[in-house]
């Protein structure tokens, strides 16, 4: 199984577990691809809908493309309340465009995944000249607890093989922007960056239940896992009384769809 598949094996764990996005954001996101009504929208990669609930709330006609069909369930039943909301279970670097294009193509948290020989062009083809492309990159960075995270090394080398050494939190600043291939391309112009940042608390249960939504630790052999969560819930029950915040930072990355 590839690792993007990983996440459909628990759809309700990941809907429960993933964390949403900053209401600022999203409200940036509304106002710069003026999101209302008869507005549309392609969302890719929307996993149950943490980014889409809200978009759904502007009232624009959404199509989100996920590639997990337990994924796509729960997205559905979320966004039940929004008739304009249809989300089809597919292959994006596969999946035909349809013929009338979009106002807004947004892919949060889920880029990476896509194939990065096409994700650009088919991402300028899917748009309407005037068109925004919006792409969301999360990044893990110094702050919260930031002490548990560094201690909680020595539990990944000692479960996970691959874990390389000296891994630690960077702070925000050291993290660069990554709008290269938008930048790259010419049916693309006035990249922007802005960045947005949240912090969680999260019980033991809670932070080991994101544990289990990430894809490389869904690929680890059973037994590895299963040690490694151990070894993170002793170090958050014993040396943080049950309790740990992580800092999230958020990329918003928007394009404008060139006339060519």
């Amino acid at each position: 199984m590839a690792l993007r598949e990983t996440f459909d094996e628990d759809a309700e764990l990941y809907q429960r577990a993933r964390p949403t996005y900053p209401a600022a954001l999203v409200a940036e996101l509304g106002r710069a691809a003026g999101l209302g009504p008869g507005r549309r929208v392609l969302e890719v990669a929307p996993g149950t809908g943490q980014l889409t609930v809200p978009l759904a709330r502007f009232g624009c006609r959404i199509t989100a493309v996920e590639l997990g069909p337990d994924m796509a369930a729960v997205a559905r039943r979320r966004l039940e309340e929004f008739p304009q909301v249809s989300v089809e279970v597919a292959d994006f670097d596969t999946w035909p465009l349809p013929a009338d294009p979009f106002d807004l193509m947004v892919c949060a948290t889920a880029w990476h995944w896509l194939d990065p020989a096409l994700r650009v062009e088919k991402a300028a083809d899917a748009l309407a000249p005037g068109g925004r492309l919006a792409v969301v990159v999360t990044d893990h960075v110094a702050g919260g607890t930031t002490e548990f995270f560094h201690r909680s090394q020595e539990c990944y080398r000692r479960w996970d093989p691959d874990t390389p050494p000296g891994l630690l939190l960077k702070e925000a600043a050291e993290i660069p922007t990554r709008t290269e291939e938008f930048e790259g391309c010419p049916r693309l112009a006035d990249v922007e960056v802005i960045r947005y940042f949240q912090e969680i608390t999260y019980t033991t249960d809670e932070y080991l239940d994101v544990l289990c939504t990430y894809s490389n630790h869904r690929a680890l052999e059973a037994s590895r896992r299963a040690g490694l969560l151990a070894c993170v819930r002793e170090l958050i029950d014993s040396g943080y009384d049950g309790r740990v915040t992580k800092r999230y930072l958020h990329d918003l990355i928007t394009a404008t769809r060139t006339e060519a």
